[in-house]
């Protein structure tokens, strides 16, 4: 028997990024649980993102593709209203956008730190800024941030993106002390190292090189798969999350707890 705390049914989520990797994995775990998806991307990976939208849409609920780059400002609003506009609400927004790069601190430039930080900080606040304006509106939302678990841990050649993530994990308990009494909950999740095409086109280590430091930082001993998040971000959708905001719920494989 299905919990029905768990239930997505009747609700509309926009996941950013969602054109492959955890973005695509949770756009598809959150349409299993019943949600319509609005898959987004940039504009040359929208074919990508078009196949996702398939497979949510093989699920039996609606789904369509939306072109939104987090770091074209004025496109969010306008991508959001268009979502708004062609499902009849927003109940969900996964602000999964985000890059890495990685590069010693001594020769980070001006341009990657601009990059990252960006991408994966000032681009997800005005997602949720614009996102959280129908859910003012319908009274009540869910916003759920990816982080990392190196938003509470540091590492090594990681400087912008450790940046980035940990101002993610601030700006997670700001917008949900804001925005609370909105009946709009704002949470994140922190994945530890995910086995995506976006880590492994940034990681230049040999199979073993990666299973040594793996080894060493991670009891799990593997980097994970993307599947191994949809059930946190589920949770914090659904309505059993109801009393949950300001948190950020690490998924790392004990990572931090080593």
């Amino acid at each position: 028997m299905s919990f029905s705390g768990l239930s997505l049914e009747g609700q509309v989520a926009l996941v950013t990024g969602s054109a492959r990797g955890i973005g695509a994995a949770l756009a598809m775990g959150l349409a299993q649980a019943g949600a319509d998806v609005a898959v987004s991307d940039m504009v040359d990976s929208l074919e990508v993102a078009r196949d996702t939208q398939s497979k949510v849409e093989a699920e039996g609920v609606r789904s369509a593709t939306y072109s939104l780059d987090v770091l074209d400002l004025p496109s969010i609003p306008r991508a959001i209203r268009k979502v708004v506009k062609d499902f009849g609400r927003l109940d969900v927004l996964v602000n999964n956008a985000g890059i890495r790069i990685k590069k010693a601190a001594l020769e980070v430039t001006e341009a990657d730190w601009d990059a990252t930080v960006d991408t994966n900080l000032k681009g997800l606040f005005f997602c949720a800024q614009a996102a959280v304006r129908p859910m003012i509106d319908q009274g009540s939302g869910r916003i759920i941030n990816i982080a990392s678990q190196l938003a509470v841990v540091g590492m090594e050649d990681r400087a912008p993106y450790c940046a980035s993530k940990a101002g993610v994990a601030g700006l997670t308990r700001v917008l949900a002390l804001e925005w609370m009494k909105y009946g709009v909950t704002v949470n994140a999740i922190g994945p530890g190292p995910t086995d995506t095409p976006g880590l492994l086109a940034a990681d230049p280590r040999t199979p073993d090189e990666v299973q040594t430091d793996l080894d060493y930082r991670m009891p799990l001993r593997r980097r994970m798969e993307p599947e191994e998040l949809v059930g946190a971000a589920i949770y914090l959708a659904s309505p059993s999350a109801g009393a949950t905001t300001g948190h950020l719920l690490l998924v790392d494989g004990g990572w931090t707890a080593v």
